[in-house]
């Protein structure tokens, strides 16, 4: 047993170093991730989570294509985005609610975020209202990553010609990752070999192929800003959007027919298992995928999810997946099963739309009046 155990061990980190070189992590992430698939308390190893160990480095964040993309439902590297509901419901907002706040303002947040909800005022919300909210927030997304990116693109735009050459990027990067910036600017001009190590080499590979991805029609190889845009976040492009599910559908499908079965979706690693708690978390992890493969995803329900149904799915402005998604998450708190929402039920089902429990303040309340 322990042999087995010690075989998916290594198995499933050599998948991991692979992923992680693909989606572009630090290693400081990747020492993260070793800790916690040693530590057999830990919940499976979900990349999701890299994005609140991320870099301090905050030249290299503002250069990086995020893992993380706000209001996607799936991460690049294809686990699900477990904050989705949070950034959908609270937007720009996300930040200001969480455990430590006091509960007084976070209530009266809530109260004030339902108001806003209730577009017809009737003291309810219904799929169609959340709908319209959803589809709002994430355009708030939109426009973050818009102006983001103007500050982006003038940190490796050194010329200021509205144009950056792939050198001119590479360049960027490198320096972000510690090598001297000059020194790679003449190597590079004198087509000089850069001596760099494995791991970085294998992040630029990646990077290039994304770089040359964003470049629109007729490829000029140089991106604008609006390029750019498209290159850090796949979800302002069409085109990149179908590239991000390409690259997803490569590290799941295993037999290599660029289809998903359920067992490929809920096959990624799951960490080391030796103990009940562990196999617990690792269950509810294969769950939650599994509901969303099966209710979500595979939309003709064959069981079979195709390239064409995970862009739908992924595409954060598809009107039809944010009514979809405004059903669901009324249904999680519709206690009275009028398929709408109270206050009352918001409140009480807090923590699913903000992150931060009320409930139990809301009932102090109560009693005290």
């Amino acid at each position: 047993m322990q042999e087995l155990t010690a075989i998916w061990t290594n198995a499933a980190m050599a998948v991991w170093r692979k992923m992680l070189r693909r989606n572009l992590l630090s290693l400081s992430v990747l020492l993260f991730l070793a800790l916690h698939s040693i530590n057999v308390n830990a919940r499976p190893a979900n990349m999701s989570s890299a994005k609140e160990k991320a870099p301090d480095n905050k030249d290299e964040n503002e250069i990086l294509p995020p893992d993380h993309i706000n209001g996607v439902k799936l991460e690049m590297d294809g686990h699900l985005n477990k904050d989705f509901h949070q950034e959908v419901f609270l937007g720009k907002e996300m930040e200001e609610f969480d455990e430590d706040s006091e509960p007084r303002r976070n209530r009266k947040k809530l109260i004030d975020i339902f108001t806003k909800v209730d577009f017809n005022k009737d003291r309810s919300i219904s799929a169609k209202e959340m709908q319209r909210w959803i589809m709002e927030k994430t355009e708030e997304h939109f426009q973050e990553a818009t102006m983001e990116n103007k500050n982006s693109f003038r940190a490796v735009d050194p010329d200021k010609d509205g144009h950056v050459t792939w050198d001119e990027y590479r360049v960027k990067f490198l320096a972000s990752k510690g090598f001297n910036e000059k020194e790679v600017a003449e190597k590079i001009k004198n087509g000089e070999d850069l001596k760099l190590d494995e791991d970085t080499q294998e992040v630029l590979e990646s990077l290039k192929d994304r770089w040359f991805q964003a470049d629109n029609t007729p490829a000029d190889q140089l991106l604008n800003e609006e390029e750019f845009l498209s290159f850090l976040h796949p979800e302002h492009s069409r085109g990149m959007l179908k590239y991000m599910v390409n690259e997803i559908v490569r590290d799941l499908d295993q037999d290599g027919d660029k289809k998903l079965t359920l067992s490929e979706f809920i096959s990624l690693p799951m960490g080391t298992v030796e103990n009940q708690q562990a196999q617990d978390i690792d269950d509810d992890w294969v769950r939650e995928r599994k509901k969303e493969f099966e209710e979500v995803i595979d939309a003709n329900r064959d069981s079979i999810v195709t390239m064409e149904e995970l862009e739908e799915y992924m595409d954060p402005m598809n009107e039809h997946n944010a009514l979809n998604e405004a059903k669901q998450m009324i249904a999680v708190a519709d206690e009275n099963q009028n398929r709408n929402l109270e206050l009352e039920e918001i409140l009480k089902y807090s923590e699913y739309f903000t992150g931060s429990k009320l409930m139990d303040y809301a009932r102090n309340v109560h009693e005290e009046f």
